[in-house]
């Protein structure tokens, strides 16, 4: 394997980790700021507020974004063993 070969698998690699959090990243952000909007708006400062609907819609995200992470990651897997059969 030379160099260049490493960077590019390297690089795939950040891709499929970018690609397979970023739904889920989204949705905890946008669920939070969410919630930081209702605490603003009606003045509750509750510190527990805030992760209940968090991990709520976190495992709800990871239950519907699954299989599509299943699929880049095997995908991944098979690009990666093509490469490694066919030098």
């Amino acid at each position: 394997m030379t160099g260049p070969e490493v960077l590019d698998f390297a690089r795939d690699a950040i891709w499929l980790a970018l690609a397979m959090s970023a739904p889920v990243m989204l949705i905890g952000l946008g669920v939070g700021v969410v919630v930081a909007l209702f605490q603003a708006l009606t003045q509750i400062q509750e510190m527990t507020l805030v992760f209940v609907p968090k991990i709520i819609a976190i495992f709800i995200a990871l239950l519907v974004f699954l299989p599509l992470m299943g699929g880049l990651m095997g995908s991944f897997m098979i690009n990666v063993m093509d490469r490694i059969a066919n030098p």
